[in-house]
Protein backbone atom coordinates (compact mmCIF):
# COMPACT_ATOMS: atom_id res chain seq x y z
CA UNK A 1 0.00 0.00 0.00
CA UNK A 2 1.43 3.67 -0.84
CA UNK A 3 0.50 6.67 0.68
CA UNK A 4 0.38 9.89 -0.21
CA UNK A 5 0.67 13.14 1.88
CA UNK A 6 0.32 16.86 0.72
CA UNK A 7 0.52 19.27 3.73
CA UNK A 8 -0.21 22.93 2.60
CA UNK A 9 -0.63 25.83 5.47
CA UNK A 10 -2.45 23.45 7.59
CA UNK A 11 -4.62 21.24 4.83
CA UNK A 12 -4.06 17.72 5.55
CA UNK A 13 -4.96 15.13 2.82
CA UNK A 14 -4.33 11.46 2.29
CA UNK A 15 -4.77 8.84 -0.39
CA UNK A 16 -3.59 5.72 -1.11
CA UNK A 17 -1.96 6.58 -4.79
CA UNK A 18 1.49 7.64 -4.53
CA UNK A 19 4.43 8.21 -1.96
CA UNK A 20 5.41 11.96 -1.98
CA UNK A 21 5.41 13.81 0.70
CA UNK A 22 5.00 17.76 0.20
CA UNK A 23 5.26 20.38 2.62
CA UNK A 24 5.20 24.02 2.51
CA UNK A 25 7.72 26.67 3.35
CA UNK A 26 5.90 29.50 3.11
CA UNK A 27 6.50 30.05 -1.19
CA UNK A 28 8.75 26.77 -1.01
CA UNK A 29 7.02 22.91 -1.38
CA UNK A 30 9.47 20.29 -0.12
CA UNK A 31 9.26 16.82 -2.07
CA UNK A 32 10.28 13.36 -0.26
CA UNK A 33 9.75 10.20 -1.25
CA UNK A 34 8.01 8.30 1.90
CA UNK A 35 6.63 4.39 2.31
CA UNK A 36 7.54 2.67 -0.66
CA UNK A 37 6.56 -0.91 0.24
CA UNK A 38 4.00 -2.61 0.92
CA UNK A 39 2.39 -1.74 4.53
CA UNK A 40 3.36 -4.73 6.47
CA UNK A 41 6.49 -3.20 6.16
CA UNK A 42 5.95 -1.08 8.74
CA UNK A 43 2.89 -2.87 10.36
CA UNK A 44 -0.15 -2.66 11.20
CA UNK A 45 -2.26 0.72 8.65
CA UNK A 46 -4.69 0.95 11.88
CA UNK A 47 -2.11 1.70 14.52
CA UNK A 48 -0.19 4.09 11.84
CA UNK A 49 -0.26 7.68 13.52
CA UNK A 50 0.77 10.22 10.46
CA UNK A 51 2.22 13.18 10.90
CA UNK A 52 4.41 11.97 14.21
CA UNK A 53 6.99 10.71 15.32
CA UNK A 54 6.78 7.25 16.95
CA UNK A 55 8.29 6.59 20.18
CA UNK A 56 8.51 2.60 21.19
CA UNK A 57 9.25 2.43 25.27
CA UNK A 58 10.63 -0.92 27.63
CA UNK A 59 10.66 -0.99 30.71
CA UNK A 60 8.23 1.17 32.92
CA UNK A 61 9.41 4.94 31.58
CA UNK A 62 8.80 8.00 34.18
CA UNK A 63 5.79 9.76 33.47
CA UNK A 64 7.77 12.60 34.08
CA UNK A 65 10.18 11.84 31.15
CA UNK A 66 7.72 10.69 28.45
CA UNK A 67 5.76 14.23 28.85
CA UNK A 68 8.86 16.28 27.04
CA UNK A 69 7.31 14.67 24.12
CA UNK A 70 4.92 17.01 22.99
CA UNK A 71 1.70 15.36 22.07
CA UNK A 72 0.83 17.15 19.00
CA UNK A 73 4.15 15.44 17.41
CA UNK A 74 4.64 12.39 19.23
CA UNK A 75 2.81 8.88 19.48
CA UNK A 76 4.29 7.78 22.78
CA UNK A 77 3.51 3.21 22.17
CA UNK A 78 4.01 1.74 26.04
CA UNK A 79 3.75 -1.62 26.84
CA UNK A 80 2.24 -4.35 24.53
CA UNK A 81 0.91 -1.50 21.95
CA UNK A 82 2.03 -2.50 18.60
CA UNK A 83 4.78 0.24 17.34
CA UNK A 84 6.27 -1.69 14.42
CA UNK A 85 7.42 1.62 12.97
CA UNK A 86 8.73 3.18 15.72
CA UNK A 87 11.11 6.10 14.77
CA UNK A 88 12.91 5.85 18.39
CA UNK A 89 13.33 3.46 21.38
CA UNK A 90 13.62 4.53 25.26
CA UNK A 91 14.40 1.46 27.29
CA UNK A 92 15.80 1.25 30.70
CA UNK A 93 17.02 -2.32 32.03
CA UNK A 94 14.84 -4.41 28.98
CA UNK A 95 17.85 -6.73 27.11
CA UNK A 96 17.44 -5.43 23.35
CA UNK A 97 17.60 -7.84 20.43
CA UNK A 98 18.27 -6.85 16.86
CA UNK A 99 14.74 -8.13 15.99
CA UNK A 100 12.68 -5.75 18.51
CA UNK A 101 14.03 -2.94 16.25
CA UNK A 102 12.52 -1.75 13.31
CA UNK A 103 13.78 -0.46 10.30
CA UNK A 104 11.90 2.55 10.70
CA UNK A 105 14.07 3.09 14.36
CA UNK A 106 16.86 6.18 14.14
CA UNK A 107 17.89 5.79 17.15
CA UNK A 108 17.88 4.71 20.72
CA UNK A 109 18.46 5.90 24.32
CA UNK A 110 18.76 4.48 27.89
CA UNK A 111 17.92 5.93 30.48
CA UNK A 112 20.74 5.30 32.23
CA UNK A 113 24.51 5.41 31.65
CA UNK A 114 25.76 1.84 30.94
CA UNK A 115 24.78 0.57 27.94
CA UNK A 116 25.28 -3.03 28.06
CA UNK A 117 21.97 -4.58 27.52
CA UNK A 118 21.75 -2.78 24.20
CA UNK A 119 23.75 -4.17 21.00
CA UNK A 120 25.75 -0.99 20.54
CA UNK A 121 28.35 -2.46 17.96
CA UNK A 122 25.37 -3.78 16.02
CA UNK A 123 23.66 -0.73 15.95
CA UNK A 124 26.62 1.04 14.63
CA UNK A 125 26.73 -1.32 11.84
CA UNK A 126 23.49 -0.38 11.16
CA UNK A 127 24.21 3.17 11.30
CA UNK A 128 21.60 3.65 14.72
CA UNK A 129 23.12 6.36 17.42
CA UNK A 130 22.53 4.93 20.84
CA UNK A 131 22.41 7.86 23.81
CA UNK A 132 22.60 7.26 27.44
CA UNK A 133 22.04 9.87 30.17
CA UNK A 134 25.37 10.40 31.76
CA UNK A 135 24.91 12.33 34.99
CA UNK A 136 21.42 11.63 35.15
CA UNK A 137 21.48 9.08 38.71
CA UNK A 138 24.96 11.29 39.74
CA UNK A 139 23.30 12.04 42.83
CA UNK A 140 21.52 8.87 43.80
CA UNK A 141 24.65 6.69 43.36
CA UNK A 142 26.85 9.37 45.18
CA UNK A 143 24.28 9.39 48.27
CA UNK A 144 24.57 5.71 47.87
CA UNK A 145 28.06 5.28 47.96
CA UNK A 146 28.31 8.41 51.16
CA UNK A 147 25.89 5.63 52.58
CA UNK A 148 28.02 3.00 51.92
CA UNK A 149 30.96 4.45 52.97
CA UNK A 150 29.10 5.73 56.66
CA UNK A 151 28.06 1.59 56.73
CA UNK A 152 31.96 0.81 56.19
CA UNK A 153 32.78 2.92 58.71
CA UNK A 154 31.03 1.66 61.37
CA UNK A 155 29.45 -1.84 62.20
CA UNK A 156 25.97 -0.37 62.20
CA UNK A 157 23.91 -3.40 60.04
CA UNK A 158 25.75 -5.75 62.53
CA UNK A 159 24.69 -3.85 65.55
CA UNK A 160 21.32 -3.49 64.00
CA UNK A 161 21.15 -7.48 62.90
CA UNK A 162 22.43 -7.56 66.82
CA UNK A 163 19.66 -5.77 68.58
CA UNK A 164 17.53 -7.64 66.59
CA UNK A 165 18.00 -11.02 67.91
CA UNK A 166 17.78 -9.41 71.41
CA UNK A 167 14.47 -8.20 71.26
CA UNK A 168 13.37 -11.59 70.27
CA UNK A 169 14.89 -12.89 73.95
CA UNK A 170 13.76 -9.97 75.29
CA UNK A 171 17.07 -8.44 76.00
CA UNK A 172 16.98 -5.72 73.83
CA UNK A 173 16.97 -2.73 77.20
CA UNK A 174 19.34 -4.81 79.20
CA UNK A 175 22.15 -5.07 76.47
CA UNK A 176 21.54 -2.28 74.80
CA UNK A 177 24.57 -0.23 76.32
CA UNK A 178 26.67 -3.12 77.62
CA UNK A 179 26.91 -4.51 73.90
CA UNK A 180 28.05 -1.30 72.23
CA UNK A 181 31.22 -1.87 72.86
CA UNK A 182 31.27 -4.88 70.07
CA UNK A 183 30.31 -2.43 67.30
CA UNK A 184 33.24 0.38 67.32
CA UNK A 185 34.03 1.89 64.09
CA UNK A 186 35.92 5.30 63.52
CA UNK A 187 34.72 8.70 61.78
CA UNK A 188 35.01 9.84 58.26
CA UNK A 189 36.62 13.22 59.11
CA UNK A 190 40.50 13.82 58.65
CA UNK A 191 40.37 10.34 56.87
CA UNK A 192 41.77 10.32 52.94
CA UNK A 193 39.44 9.67 50.67
CA UNK A 194 40.70 8.34 46.93
CA UNK A 195 38.16 8.35 43.95
CA UNK A 196 38.81 6.23 40.88
CA UNK A 197 37.02 7.76 38.09
CA UNK A 198 36.40 11.38 38.03
CA UNK A 199 33.23 11.63 35.71
CA UNK A 200 30.03 13.08 36.87
CA UNK A 201 29.50 10.47 40.07
CA UNK A 202 33.12 10.42 40.92
CA UNK A 203 33.92 14.82 41.28
CA UNK A 204 30.30 14.72 43.43
CA UNK A 205 31.38 11.39 45.85
CA UNK A 206 34.98 13.99 46.21
CA UNK A 207 33.22 17.10 46.60
CA UNK A 208 30.95 15.58 49.60
CA UNK A 209 33.81 14.14 50.80
CA UNK A 210 35.45 17.51 50.97
CA UNK A 211 32.28 18.73 52.93
CA UNK A 212 32.77 15.79 55.73
CA UNK A 213 36.35 16.82 56.30
CA UNK A 214 38.31 14.84 54.08
CA UNK A 215 41.84 14.85 52.69
CA UNK A 216 41.03 13.78 48.62
CA UNK A 217 43.19 12.22 46.13
CA UNK A 218 42.29 10.51 42.72
CA UNK A 219 42.73 9.02 39.67
CA UNK A 220 41.03 9.24 36.03
CA UNK A 221 43.46 9.03 33.01
CA UNK A 222 40.61 10.63 31.03
CA UNK A 223 39.83 13.04 32.65
CA UNK A 224 37.85 15.97 31.06
CA UNK A 225 37.92 19.29 31.39
CA UNK A 226 34.41 20.16 32.11
CA UNK A 227 34.84 17.25 34.89
CA UNK A 228 38.23 18.85 35.97
CA UNK A 229 36.97 21.77 36.62
CA UNK A 230 34.45 20.58 38.90
CA UNK A 231 36.35 19.02 41.31
CA UNK A 232 37.37 20.75 44.59
CA UNK A 233 40.43 22.29 44.55
CA UNK A 234 42.54 20.26 47.43
CA UNK A 235 42.00 17.02 45.01
CA UNK A 236 45.53 15.29 44.48
CA UNK A 237 45.50 14.16 40.87
CA UNK A 238 48.07 10.72 40.81
CA UNK A 239 49.67 9.07 37.89
CA UNK A 240 47.87 5.34 38.52
CA UNK A 241 45.24 3.26 40.37
CA UNK A 242 47.90 2.00 42.33
CA UNK A 243 49.43 5.40 43.88
CA UNK A 244 45.66 6.48 43.95
CA UNK A 245 44.71 3.75 47.00
CA UNK A 246 47.82 3.37 48.67
CA UNK A 247 47.68 5.28 52.21
CA UNK A 248 44.13 5.89 51.35
CA UNK A 249 41.44 5.39 54.18
CA UNK A 250 38.45 5.20 51.48
CA UNK A 251 38.77 4.37 47.84
CA UNK A 252 35.26 4.41 45.67
CA UNK A 253 35.08 3.13 42.00
CA UNK A 254 33.17 5.28 39.76
CA UNK A 255 34.96 3.28 36.14
CA UNK A 256 32.20 1.88 33.35
CA UNK A 257 32.99 -2.23 33.01
CA UNK A 258 34.57 -1.97 29.63
CA UNK A 259 34.84 -5.82 28.68
CA UNK A 260 37.70 -7.82 26.15
CA UNK A 261 41.57 -6.72 25.66
CA UNK A 262 42.51 -3.22 27.12
CA UNK A 263 39.28 -3.25 29.24
CA UNK A 264 38.48 -2.95 32.92
CA UNK A 265 37.72 -6.68 33.90
CA UNK A 266 39.16 -7.32 37.46
CA UNK A 267 41.29 -4.01 36.77
CA UNK A 268 41.18 -3.72 40.50
CA UNK A 269 43.13 -7.07 41.37
CA UNK A 270 45.71 -8.87 43.13
CA UNK A 271 48.53 -5.60 42.42
CA UNK A 272 46.03 -2.77 43.23
CA UNK A 273 44.62 -4.89 46.27
CA UNK A 274 47.91 -5.50 48.00
CA UNK A 275 48.75 -1.67 47.92
CA UNK A 276 45.78 -1.23 50.47
CA UNK A 277 45.85 -0.02 53.80
CA UNK A 278 44.53 -3.13 56.43
CA UNK A 279 41.83 -1.17 57.48
CA UNK A 280 40.91 -0.12 53.63
CA UNK A 281 37.22 0.41 52.90
CA UNK A 282 36.45 -0.38 49.17
CA UNK A 283 33.39 0.94 47.67
CA UNK A 284 31.96 -0.02 44.45
CA UNK A 285 28.91 1.13 43.13
CA UNK A 286 30.28 0.90 39.71
CA UNK A 287 30.34 -2.98 38.71
CA UNK A 288 30.84 -5.82 40.25
CA UNK A 289 33.33 -7.35 37.74
CA UNK A 290 35.36 -4.50 37.90
CA UNK A 291 36.71 -5.92 41.55
CA UNK A 292 38.44 -9.51 41.42
CA UNK A 293 37.04 -11.29 44.14
CA UNK A 294 39.63 -13.73 45.13
CA UNK A 295 42.00 -11.27 45.88
CA UNK A 296 39.74 -9.08 47.73
CA UNK A 297 38.24 -12.17 50.01
CA UNK A 298 41.80 -12.77 50.51
CA UNK A 299 42.15 -8.77 51.68
CA UNK A 300 39.76 -9.09 53.95
CA UNK A 301 40.71 -12.35 55.76
CA UNK A 302 43.91 -11.16 56.30
CA UNK A 303 42.75 -7.57 57.85
CA UNK A 304 40.10 -5.98 59.24
CA UNK A 305 38.97 -3.86 55.67
CA UNK A 306 35.49 -3.44 54.10
CA UNK A 307 33.94 -3.99 50.58
CA UNK A 308 30.79 -2.34 50.06
CA UNK A 309 28.80 -2.36 46.85
CA UNK A 310 25.48 -3.42 45.18
CA UNK A 311 26.19 -5.99 42.98
CA UNK A 312 25.96 -9.59 44.18
CA UNK A 313 29.24 -11.51 44.55
CA UNK A 314 29.09 -15.44 44.75
CA UNK A 315 32.11 -15.43 47.13
CA UNK A 316 31.89 -12.09 49.07
CA UNK A 317 27.97 -12.00 50.02
CA UNK A 318 28.17 -13.60 53.35
CA UNK A 319 31.69 -12.49 53.87
CA UNK A 320 31.45 -10.75 58.08
CA UNK A 321 33.74 -7.76 56.48
CA UNK A 322 31.70 -7.33 53.27
CA UNK A 323 28.29 -5.48 52.71
CA UNK A 324 26.31 -6.18 50.24
CA UNK A 325 22.96 -4.14 49.11
CA UNK A 326 20.55 -4.24 46.21
CA UNK A 327 21.66 -2.61 42.90
CA UNK A 328 19.86 0.86 44.41
CA UNK A 329 22.18 2.65 42.63
CA UNK A 330 19.63 4.93 41.11
CA UNK A 331 16.70 3.64 42.08
CA UNK A 332 15.12 7.15 43.15
CA UNK A 333 11.93 8.80 41.81
CA UNK A 334 14.39 11.62 40.85
CA UNK A 335 16.98 9.57 39.45
CA UNK A 336 14.36 8.09 37.05
CA UNK A 337 12.78 11.33 36.56
CA UNK A 338 15.69 13.13 35.11
CA UNK A 339 16.99 9.61 33.19
CA UNK A 340 13.61 10.12 31.61
CA UNK A 341 14.01 13.61 30.57
CA UNK A 342 17.28 13.52 29.35
CA UNK A 343 16.82 10.94 27.15
CA UNK A 344 13.66 12.16 25.80
CA UNK A 345 15.29 15.30 25.45
CA UNK A 346 18.19 13.71 23.34
CA UNK A 347 15.62 11.56 21.54
CA UNK A 348 14.00 15.15 20.35
CA UNK A 349 17.08 16.83 19.56
CA UNK A 350 18.27 14.19 17.26
CA UNK A 351 14.87 13.62 15.45
CA UNK A 352 13.48 17.37 15.53
CA UNK A 353 17.37 18.88 14.70
CA UNK A 354 20.16 16.31 13.94
CA UNK A 355 21.70 16.86 17.07
CA UNK A 356 24.13 14.19 18.40
CA UNK A 357 25.05 14.11 21.80
CA UNK A 358 25.65 11.92 24.83
CA UNK A 359 25.90 8.68 22.25
CA UNK A 360 28.07 6.27 22.93
CA UNK A 361 28.50 5.31 19.40
CA UNK A 362 28.31 8.61 17.32
CA UNK A 363 30.32 11.96 17.98
CA UNK A 364 28.73 14.89 18.85
CA UNK A 365 27.80 16.95 16.50
CA UNK A 366 25.53 19.90 15.89
CA UNK A 367 24.97 22.90 13.46
CA UNK A 368 23.35 26.36 14.69
CA UNK A 369 19.43 26.40 14.05
CA UNK A 370 18.42 25.92 10.17
CA UNK A 371 18.47 29.75 8.69
CA UNK A 372 15.21 30.15 7.75
CA UNK A 373 13.72 28.70 4.36
CA UNK A 374 16.54 26.22 4.62
CA UNK A 375 16.19 22.17 4.58
CA UNK A 376 18.58 20.10 6.88
CA UNK A 377 19.77 16.83 5.29
CA UNK A 378 21.65 14.17 7.50
CA UNK A 379 23.52 11.60 5.73
CA UNK A 380 25.60 8.40 8.31
CA UNK A 381 28.26 6.56 6.38
CA UNK A 382 31.05 4.50 6.91
CA UNK A 383 33.86 6.41 8.26
CA UNK A 384 36.05 5.82 4.67
CA UNK A 385 38.01 7.91 2.48
CA UNK A 386 36.29 10.09 -0.09
CA UNK A 387 32.72 9.54 1.20
CA UNK A 388 32.71 13.27 1.80
CA UNK A 389 33.36 14.37 -1.52
CA UNK A 390 30.68 11.69 -2.88
CA UNK A 391 27.76 13.35 -0.45
CA UNK A 392 28.84 17.00 -1.55
CA UNK A 393 28.58 16.09 -4.89
CA UNK A 394 25.81 14.32 -5.04
CA UNK A 395 24.51 18.09 -4.04
CA UNK A 396 26.15 19.47 -6.96
CA UNK A 397 25.21 17.89 -9.25
CA UNK A 398 21.38 18.29 -8.07
CA UNK A 399 22.30 22.00 -8.14
CA UNK A 400 21.53 22.36 -4.93
CA UNK A 401 23.15 25.10 -2.90
CA UNK A 402 24.93 24.19 0.97
CA UNK A 403 23.99 27.34 3.28
CA UNK A 404 26.52 25.51 6.22
CA UNK A 405 27.74 21.98 6.87
CA UNK A 406 29.93 19.66 9.60
CA UNK A 407 30.92 16.37 9.51
CA UNK A 408 32.44 14.69 12.17
CA UNK A 409 33.33 10.69 12.79
CA UNK A 410 33.86 8.36 15.70
CA UNK A 411 35.40 5.06 15.24
CA UNK A 412 33.80 3.16 12.15
CA UNK A 413 31.07 5.76 11.78
CA UNK A 414 31.08 9.17 10.40
CA UNK A 415 28.36 11.80 10.81
CA UNK A 416 27.08 14.18 8.54
CA UNK A 417 24.99 17.47 8.55
CA UNK A 418 23.69 19.90 5.70
CA UNK A 419 21.74 22.89 5.09
CA UNK A 420 20.76 23.70 1.72
CA UNK A 421 19.33 26.80 0.66
CA UNK A 422 15.69 26.64 -0.93
CA UNK A 423 15.64 30.73 -1.22
CA UNK A 424 15.39 30.56 -5.21
CA UNK A 425 12.61 26.94 -5.56
CA UNK A 426 9.04 27.15 -5.68
CA UNK A 427 9.25 23.53 -5.24
CA UNK A 428 12.58 21.63 -4.00
CA UNK A 429 12.45 17.79 -4.66
CA UNK A 430 14.66 15.27 -2.54
CA UNK A 431 13.60 12.21 -3.90
CA UNK A 432 15.91 11.56 -6.24
CA UNK A 433 18.86 13.01 -4.66
CA UNK A 434 17.92 11.34 -1.30
CA UNK A 435 17.98 8.05 -3.09
CA UNK A 436 21.13 8.64 -4.95
CA UNK A 437 23.39 9.79 -1.93
CA UNK A 438 21.33 7.07 0.30
CA UNK A 439 22.48 3.93 -2.24
CA UNK A 440 26.11 5.66 -2.33
CA UNK A 441 28.72 2.46 -1.50
CA UNK A 442 29.42 3.13 2.51
CA UNK A 443 26.09 5.58 3.30
CA UNK A 444 23.69 3.60 6.02
CA UNK A 445 21.00 6.43 6.02
CA UNK A 446 20.27 9.98 5.65
CA UNK A 447 17.11 11.74 6.64
CA UNK A 448 15.63 15.20 5.47
CA UNK A 449 14.65 17.32 8.16
CA UNK A 450 12.03 20.10 7.57
CA UNK A 451 9.84 20.39 10.13
CA UNK A 452 7.72 17.24 9.15
CA UNK A 453 7.47 14.57 12.09
CA UNK A 454 8.14 11.11 10.84
CA UNK A 455 9.13 11.84 7.00
CA UNK A 456 11.94 11.77 4.80
CA UNK A 457 14.41 8.85 6.78
CA UNK A 458 15.45 6.30 4.28
CA UNK A 459 18.47 3.58 4.98
CA UNK A 460 20.83 1.64 2.34
CA UNK A 461 19.95 -2.05 3.49
CA UNK A 462 22.62 -4.60 1.70
CA UNK A 463 21.78 -2.74 -1.72
CA UNK A 464 18.11 -2.08 -0.60
CA UNK A 465 16.75 1.23 -0.52
CA UNK A 466 13.96 1.33 2.33
CA UNK A 467 12.11 4.72 2.70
Amino acid sequence: MMLKTTINKGLLRCTASANILRRAFSDIQVDVEHGRGAWKTYGDVKNYSMGKYQIKTFNKISPVGLAKFPADDYDIRTGDIEAANAHAILLRSHKLKEEEIPKTCRAIARCGAGTNNVPVDRMTELGIPVFNTPGANANAVKELAICGMLLGSRRVIDGINHMSELGKQGLAKERVEKDKALFGGQEVAGKKLSVIGLGHIGSSIASTGQGLGMSLKGYDPALSIKSALQLPRQMNLTDSITSAVADADYISINIPYIKGEGGTHGIIGREIIDHLKPGAVLLNFARGELVDSEAMKEFLDNCDGRYVSDFPDDLLWDHKNCIILPHLGASTSEAEDEAASMAANTIRDFLETGTIRNSVNFPDTSLPDRPEGSVRFTVVNKNTSGMLAHITEAFAEGNINIIQQINHSRGPIAYNVVDVDTSNEDVLSFKHLQEKITMLDGVLSSRVIYGQPGFGYARNLDGEYFV
